[in-house]
C-alpha cells in the first residue's frame, strides 16, 4: 500500500506467491511453539501500533538461549515469567543474544542476563550504540535534533514536537549490561548440538545480527527482512550525512548467499518461506522509491519535508512523521551519494535536493 505507515517502523508490501507464511498461528502470550528441532517461537507484546515482537529459545544442552528480549516494560516482565516457568521447564538461560539496539530487541536484556547470571552476546556497534543512547540525554543530543528536523523543511510546530521527543530510547532500555561478548560477521555460534552462523546486515540498525543454521534449515532474521512490512531504513539527526540504504542493500546481499529454502523467522509477523521472493520484493520497493524521488527532485529543488509527503501520504503523528523523514532522507542521501542528486542549503539552513 503505496504511502502509507499502518506500523511505525515500515511501510505495507504486498505479499507475492514467492512468500509461503507457516500456517501455526502466532503463541499465545507466556506460551512457545516448536518450529524446528530445538528452536520455539514466543511472543511478547508493545506498546505501540506495532503490537509485538517475536523472540526465539533455542535449547542450549541444559540450558537455554534466549534471542531477543522485548521491550522494558511490567507487561513483558510477567509474559517472560511464564514463560521461565512454562516453555523453558524452569531451565536457565545460558546466554541472551541481541539481533540489534532498538528497545523491542534489547529492552529486557540487564534485567535477563541479571536474573540468569547470562552474558549478552551481540555486535560490537550495537552494544556501542545502545550503551551510547542509553545515556545521552545532553542538551547538545536535543540540539542537533531541532537543526536536524529544522534542515528537513519541517514547519515550526513538528520541529518543536520532535525536539521535544528528544532522545526516547531510555524510556525502552532503562538499563544494559556493562560488558557483553562481541559477535562477527561469520562467526560461529555453538548452540547445543548445532552451529549457527553470524550473518550481519545494515541499514535498518548498523550491524545488526541475523543467526543462520542450515542444518536445522531456520534463518533467524530479526529486522532484516520482513514478511509483510518493508524494515525502517532511515537517517537521524546524530549522523545526517549516512547513507544506509546502501547498507541495507549490502545486506540483503549477504543473505541472499543463504539456501532460498531456509525458514525465515522474522521479528514480526509470521514465519515463512520464500527467502529469496522476499528479498527481491523489498529490492523492488526501494526501486520505486528511490525512481518517484528522482522525478520530484528533476521537476523542482524539494526538501526533505515534500519528499516525506510524498512517499508518505496519510496524516502521521510524532512518532510515526520521525520515521517518515528518516526514511525519506535515506532516499535523498543514497542519490546524492550515486551522484543522481546533489544538496544545496539555503540560507535558513533548510536542505533543498534537485537533480544534477
Amino acid at each position: 500500500m503505496v504511502g502509507s505507515v499502518p506500523r511505525p517502523n515500515g511501510e505495507t508490501i504486498p505479499v507475492s506467491a514467492a512468500i509461503r507464511l507457516i500456517s501455526s498461528a502466532p503463541p499465545s502470550e507466556g506460551k512457545a511453539h516448536r518450529l524446528a528441532p530445538g528452536v520455539h517461537w514466543v511472543r511478547h507484546p508493545l506498546p505501540f501500533a506495532l503490537d509485538h515482537v517475536n523472540v526465539w529459545l533455542l535449547e542450549d544442552g541444559a540450558t537455554w538461549t534466549l534471542v531477543d528480549t522485548g521491550v522494558h516494560s511490567s507487561r513483558s516482565q510477567s509474559a517472560w515469567e511464564a514463560v521461565f516457568a512454562g516453555p523453558m521447564q524452569g531451565r536457565p538461560a545460558s546466554r541472551v543474544l541481541a539481533t540489534h539496539f532498538h528497545p523491542d530487541h534489547i529492552g529486557l536484556a540487564a534485567w535477563l542476563c541479571q536474573r540468569f547470571s547470562a552474558d549478552l552476546w551481540t555486535s560490537r556497534t550495537e552494544w556501542l550504540l545502545a550503551r551510547l543512547l542509553h545515556q545521552d540525554q545532553t542538551p547538545a543530543l536535543r540540539d542537533e535534533i531541532r537543526t536536524f528536523y529544522s534542515a528537513a523543511g519541517l514547519d515550526d510546530e513538528q520541529t518543536q514536537a520532535l525536539t521535544e521527543r528528544g532522545n526516547a530510547y531510555a524510556r525502552g532500555v532503562p538499563a544494559l549490561p556493562a560488558r557483553y561478548h562481541r559477535l562477527r560477521q561469520d562467526d560461529g555460534v555453538r548452540i547445543g548440538d548445532r552451529l549457527w552462523r553470524v550473518v550481519t546486515g545494515g541499514g535498518h540498525s548498523p550491524e545488526h545480527v541475523c543467526l543462520a543454521c542450515e542444518d536445522a534449515g531456520v534463518l533467524i532474521a530479526g529486522d532484516m527482512i520482513l514478511p509483510g512490512i518493508s524494515p525502517n531504513v532511515s537517517v537521524w539527526a546524530n549522523e545526517p550525512d549516512a547513507d544506509p540504504l546502501s547498507e541495507f542493500f549490502d545486506g540483503l546481499s549477504r543473505l541472499r548467499g543463504l539456501p532460498d529454502d531456509l525458514l525465515v523467522l522474522p521479528s514480526h509477523g509470521i514465519p515463512f518461506h520464500g527467502l529469496h521472493g522476499r528479498i527481491d520484493e523489498l529490492l523492488h520497493h526501494h526501486e520505486i522509491r528511490l525512481s518517484e524521488v528522482m522525478d520530484a527532485c528533476a521537476a523542482a529543488p524539494q526538501s526533505v519535508g515534500d519528499i516525506t509527503r510524498l512517499l508518505f501520504r496519510r496524516p502521521l503523528d510524532t512518532h510515526q512523521l520521525s520515521f517518515a523523514v528518516g526514511e525519506a532522507l535515506a532516499h535523498l542521501n543514497h542519490l546524492v551519494v550515486q551522484g543522481q542528486l546533489r544538496r544545496e542549503t539555503d540560507a535558513a539552513g533548510r536542505w533543498w535536493f534537485q537533480r544534477r
